[in-house]
């Protein structure tokens, strides 16, 4: 099974938890639609059918991924390093 890219899967796991978090505080009613977009996401993404099953796959394969990489440096473009003198 492919799994999703660990950047993308971080960002569905903590928008869903954060949506969750905010329904939770507001009491029972009907679930924001991007919630339930999102876990559907999670669920397609996980190859699961159930969003907390979702979650636990997405959080153990989280923390089974290589750290992410370190984003490139921009390159200086069109500018120019000091010129250094000679030794």
């Amino acid at each position: 099974m492919l799994r999703p890219n660990p950047a993308v899967l971080r960002r569905l796991v903590d928008e869903y938890e954060a949506l969750a978090a905010a329904e939770a505080a507001r009491g029972p009613a009907e679930q924001n639609p991007r919630a339930r977009d999102l876990a559907y996401t999670l669920c397609v993404s996980t190859g699961t059918r159930d969003v907390k099953r979702a979650l636990e796959a997405a959080h153990q394969w989280l923390a089974a991924a290589p750290a992410p990489a370190r984003e490139p440096v921009a390159p200086m473009a069109g500018r120019r390093m000091p010129a250094t003198e000679p030794a």
